[in-house]
C-alpha cells in the first residue's frame, strides 16, 4: 500500500522537576539546600530515510512521545535528560499545519529538523539560596514539552517524471532504462502508485532519478481515476517524459492525448504545466507503416516546440538516445525546488510563558502554562516560598495585567485554585 498523506499527533518530553533537599551528614553544620536541578525533556526529531518511498509507516502508528526528564535528587544531583524521539521519513516529505496547510519544514535536504523541543529542567533549591534566605524550601518546576499535530504530505524528489494515459507503457519504460522492477500488465490502473528508478547514464557513474507517476485522465485535476492523487509527485520533477502510444493499439489519437494531459497539468499547477518535455513516442514496433499518427505527432511537436524521441519499451530501440538526451537536459537545469517555510505561529500558541487575565463572575482569573506548573511547586503555608511567588508574579508582569483589567484593592483573585486578595 502506497500512503503519501496523514496526520501525526506528536509531543515532546517534559522537564524534569528542581528537588527541595537539604545536606545532611554526621559532623557537618549548616549544610545547606543541595537541591539539584531537573533533567531536559526529549525532543522530537525528523530524519530523512534515503531508503523510504512512502508513508505508510504512520498507516498505524500515529502518535510520538519523547522522553521526560528525570526530577533532580539530593547531593546537587542533575535529573537525567529525557530521550529524543527520532521520526524517519522519506525524503522529500513536506510537514504542514494541519489547520492552515502551511509547510513547516521541507525534508528534501537531508538534515535534522526539531519540530517540538523539550521542556528545560527546573532549578534545585540550591540556586535560590541568599544570605538572607538560607533554607529555601521551593523549587523551581520543569516546563512542558512542546505538542502538536501536523501533517506529512510526500512529494517525492524525482528529476525526471514519466506522465501519459495508462496503458501507453511508462511502466515498461521504467523496467527497462533502470533496476526498478514495476508491476506491468496489460490493463489500465497497472501501477497504482508512483514508481521510482535510478537511471545510469554511464558517466562518471552519475545518473538520474526517474519516477513512473500512475496514468492520467481526462479530468484528473479534478479527482478523476487515480491520477489526481499523485500529481503532487510531479512538483518537483525538473523534466517531463510526455509517453504516448504512437501506434494507437487502442484506438487513442496521440496528440489529443497530449493535449489533454497537458490541460490537466496546467489545471493543478499552472507552473508545472510550462515544465520542460520531452515526446517519448512508444510502442514503434508496433506501428502501421500507413498510420499518419508519427507524421502528426512530429508535426505538432515542432510547432510545440517539443522534442521528439520515438522508442520502444518491447525492443528497446531509442531509449539509450531518450537516457541521453534527458542527462543532457538536466545538466542544463536548476537543482529540484526545495519548498519554503511559510507558516509562522503567533506567540501565544508557542511561548509557555504566555499569561490570560479574565474576570469571571467577582473574580479575576489568571491562566497560563507556566503558571500551572510554576503553582503546583509553592509552599503556600512557607513565608520565603510565597515571597518568591509574589516577586515572579510581578516580575512577569501578571499584577500590571490585573490592574489593566480593572481590578480594585479587595477583589478575589484565582490561579489554579490558590486564592489571594488583591492588595496595591
Amino acid at each position: 500500500m502506497f500512503i503519501d498523506n496523514i496526520k501525526i499527533y506528536v509531543k515532546a518530553g517534559n522537564g524534569g522537576n528542581g528537588a527541595v533537599t537539604f545536606h545532611r551528614e554526621k559532623y557537618v553544620a549548616a549544610g545547606g539546600p543541595d537541591g539539584g536541578d531537573g533533567g531536559r525533556g526529549g525532543s522530537v526529531i525528523f530524519r530523512v530515510d534515503p531508503g523510504s518511498n512512502t508513508l505508510l509507516a504512520f498507516r498505524y502508528k500515529r502518535k510520538f512521545t519523547a522522553g521526560n526528564g528525570e526530577d533532580g535528587k539530593g547531593d546537587k544531583m542533575h535529573g537525567k535528560s529525557g530521550e529524543d524521539v527520532i521520526i524517519s521519513v522519506p525524503p522529500g516529505t513536506l510537514i504542514k499545519d494541519p489547520a492552515s496547510g502551511k509547510i513547516i519544514h521541507d525534508m528534501a535536504q537531508g538534515g535534522d529538523f526539531i519540530l517540538c523541543r523539550g521542556g528545560r529542567g527546573g532549578w534545585g533549591n540550591r540556586h535560590f539560596a541568599t544570605p538572607t534566605r538560607q533554607i529555601p524550601r521551593f523549587a523551581k518546576s520543569g516546563t512542558k514539552g512542546e505538542e502538536r499535530e501536523v501533517l506529512l504530505e510526500l512529494k517525492m524528489i524525482a528529476d525526471v517524471g514519466l506522465v501519459g494515459f495508462p496503458n501507453v507503457g511508462k511502466s515498461s519504460i521504467l523496467s527497462r532504462i533502470s533496476a526498478a522492477k514495476p508491476k506491468i500488465a496489460d490493463y489500465h490502473f497497472t501501477t497504482l502508485s508512483p514508481n521510482l528508478g535510478v537511471v545510469s547514464t554511464g558517466r562518471d557513474g552519475k545518473g538520474f532519478v526517474c519516477a513512473d507517476i500512475p496514468g492520467l485522465i481526462e479530468g484528473a485535476s479534478e479527482g478523476a481515476g487515480l491520477g489526481h492523487q499523485f500529481l503532487r509527485h510531479v512538483d518537483r520533477c525538473r523534466l517531463l517524459i510526455h509517453v504516448v502510444d504512437a501506434a494507437g493499439l487502442e484506438g487513442r489519437d496521440p496528440v489529443e492525448d497530449i493535449k489533454t494531459i497537458d490541460r490537466e497539468l496546467a489545471e493543478y499547477s499552472p507552473e508545472l504545466s510550462g515544465r520542460p518535455q520531452i515526446v517519448a513516442a512508444n510502442k514503434i514496433d508496433s506501428l502501421d507503416p500507413e498510420s499518419p499518427n508519427m507524421t502528426e505527432l512530429e508535426a505538432f511537436c515542432r510547432e510545440s516546440g517539443r522534442e521528439l524521441i520515438p522508442v520502444s519499451a518491447v525492443t528497446g530501440e531509442g531509449l539509450d538516445a531518450l537516457v541521453s538526451r534527458c542527462a543532457e537536459r538536466l545538466s542544463e537545469m536548476p537543482e529540484p525546488v526545495v519548498y519554503e517555510a511559510d507558516y509562522a505561529e503567533t506567540v501565544s500558541e508557542r511561548d509557555p510563558k504566555a499569561t490570560l487575565v479574565r474576570r469571571e463572575n467577582e473574580k479575576y482569573i489568571v491562566e497560563g502554562e507556566w503558571l500551572m506548573d510554576f503553582v503546583d511547586r509553592i509552599d503556600f503555608n512557607d513565608y520565603e516560598s510565597l515571597s518568591y511567588f509574589q516577586r515572579v508574579l510581578s516580575s512577569n508582569g501578571v499584577f500590571d495585567m490585573l490592574r489593566e483589567k480593572g481590578i480594585k484593592e479587595g477583589d478575589t483573585v484565582n490561579i489554579y485554585g490558590f486564592e489571594f486578595d488583591f492588595v496595591y
